[in-house]
C-alpha cells in the first residue's frame, strides 16, 4: 500500500504557486484496508476517502471506460493491482498527471513537467475526448494560467467533442460550477475566448456567442463588437477584484445587443429592455443562483441610466435608486455600481476611468437617507406616507450643498 500526492497540488508546487489542497492516490489497498485505518467514505462513483485527522482527500487508484454520452458515461473500476501509471493515464491534461511520492520523488509519465516549462496545456491521451468537462477544465485553466497556451492537438479533440455534441450532455449544474470558477480567476476573458474558439460557448451560452460581431457602439468605438466590450468589462470587474456575481454581470449586461438594430444604438434604451430575455434565459438554462441572476438582470436593465446619472435631474435619479433598492439593499447597490464601473472602464483608453457617475449616486442617496422616515410617515394618511417620504427626498437631494 503505497500513497501519493497527485495532480494540482503537485502541478502548483512546481509552479512555485501556494498549494492549499491536496489530494492523494492510495495504490495496492482494498476498500476494507481503507476502512480498518479509520478512513471515512465520501465517494459515491468510486473509493474516496476522507483521512481521519486531516481530513484530506484519498482515492484508490482506478481506471475508467467510457460507457455512455456525457461526463456521467463511466465504468469505474478500483482494484489492487491498478497501478500509479494506469491512474494517471486517465487524467485530463499532462501538468495534472504527475504524482509525488512519498520520499519525494516525482513520478512523471506523460511529460508534465517538460509542459510545465513550455507553458502548455495537453492532453494526456486520446481518452481525453470521452470526457466533455474537460472542455470546460481546460478553458477555465487558461484563465486561471494566463501565460500557457493550448497544443494544436488538444484545441482539435476539443472542437471534435463539440461537433460530436458531447457538450450537449453536460448537466446545468456542472457547467455552471466549472463557468463560475472560471469567472473569479484573473484574466476571466480567456476562458470565454477558448470556449468560442473550439464552438463550446454558442453550444452552452448562445446569448454571450450572439454579441461577438454585434456593434457595440459604432459611434465611439467602431473598432471593437459587443463581444469583445463584453470581455474586456469582464476583464475590469476581475480586476477590481469583484464578487462572483458582479463578473457576470459585467459579462451579460448588453446581451441585448444581439436583439438591437444597429441604428438604435448605443443611446437608445432598446438594448436595455431587449436584453431581459436573454438573460434570463441563460440564467434559467445554466440554474445560476439567484444573487448572480437578480444582480444581472438588475445591472442589465439600469447600466444605461447608472452611466446616464450626469445628464439626470434629481427626479430621475431618485427614482433610479428607488428601481435599484438602494434604500433598503445598500450593499446590492455598491455591486450594481461596480458593474457599472466594469462596464465603462471596458472600452479602449478608458481603462481607468473615474466613473464619476458612482460618486454623484451616493451622495444622491445618503442626502436622500438623512430624511426621517418615522416623522413622515406619521406625519398624515398612512396610505399617503411613500408619496410624502418620495417629496421630502426629491426636495433634500435639490437643495444647494
Amino acid at each position: 500500500m503505497e500513497t501519493y500526492v497527485v495532480g494540482g497540488a503537485v502541478r502548483d508546487e512546481l509552479l512555485g504557486l501556494p498549494v492549499t489542497d491536496r489530494d492523494f492516490v492510495v495504490v495496492g489497498a482494498t476498500v476494507q484496508q481503507m476502512l480498518d485505518q479509520g478512513f471515512v467514505p465520501v465517494g459515491r462513483d468510486f473509493p474516496v476517502f476522507l483521512h481521519p485527522r486531516t481530513h484530506e482527500e484519498y482515492a484508490l487508484a482506478r481506471t475508467e471506460r467510457k460507457s455512455g454520452s456525457g461526463y456521467r458515461g463511466f465504468v469505474v473500476h478500483a482494484d489492487p493491482a491498478v497501478t500509479l501509471e494506469e491512474d494517471l493515464a486517465r487524467r485530463d491534461l499532462t501538468v495534472n498527471a504527475m504524482a509525488r511520492a512519498a520520499d519525494g520523488r516525482l513520478i512523471d509519465p506523460w511529460g508534465g513537467e517538460a509542459d510545465l516549462a513550455a507553458r502548455v496545456f495537453r492532453h494526456v491521451g486520446p481518452a481525453f475526448v470521452e470526457d466533455p468537462v474537460r472542455i470546460l477544465r481546460v478553458a477555465r485553466f487558461m484563465a486561471r494560467f494566463t501565460q500557457f497556451s493550448i497544443a494544436p492537438q488538444t484545441l482539435g479533440l476539443m472542437r471534435r467533442m463539440v461537433d460530436g455534441g458531447e457538450v450537449d450532455h453536460l448537466v446545468a449544474e456542472r457547467v455552471w460550477q466549472e463557468f463560475a470558477r472560471g469567472l473569479m480567476t484573473e484574466r476571466p476573458s480567456r476562458m470565454i475566448a477558448v470556449l468560442r474558439e473550439c464552438g463550446a460557448l454558442a453550444r452552452l451560452m448562445p446569448e454571450i456567442d450572439a454579441l461577438f460581431g454585434v456593434a457595440q457602439n459604432p459611434t465611439y468605438h467602431p473598432e471593437i463588437d459587443a463581444g469583445v466590450h463584453s470581455l474586456l468589462a469582464l476583464d475590469s470587474a476581475a480586476r477590481m477584484q469583484a464578487p462572483l456575481a458582479v463578473r457576470f454581470a459585467a459579462l451579460v449586461h448588453d446581451a441585448g445587443k444581439a436583439l438591437t438594430p444597429a441604428e438604435m444604438l448605443p443611446e437608445h434604451p432598446q438594448h436595455e429592455m431587449r436584453g431581459e430575455v436573454p438573460v434570463r434565459a441563460l440564467c434559467d438554462r445554466l440554474r445560476v443562483p439567484g444573487e448572480c441572476r437578480d444582480m444581472a438582470l438588475l445591472v442589465t436593465r439600469c447600466h444605461g441610466e447608472v452611466h446616464g446619472a450626469r445628464r439626470a435631474d434629481a427626479q430621475t435619479r431618485l427614482r433610479l435608486l428607488e428601481r435599484l433598492d438602494a434604500f433598503r439593499r445598500p450593499e446590492r447597490f455598491e455591486h450594481v455600481l461596480l458593474a457599472c464601473k466594469a462596464d465603462a472602464c471596458g472600452r479602449p483608453g478608458h481603462e481607468h476611468d473615474a466613473f464619476t457617475q458612482a460618486e454623484l449616486l451616493r451622495t444622491t442617496l445618503a442626502r436622500a437617507r438623512a430624511v426621517p422616515l418615522a416623522e413622515l410617515a406619521a406625519a398624515g394618511d398612512p396610505r399617503e406616507a411613500g408619496a410624502r417620504i418620495h417629496a421630502a427626498r426629491l426636495v433634500a437631494i435639490e437643495r444647494p450643498s
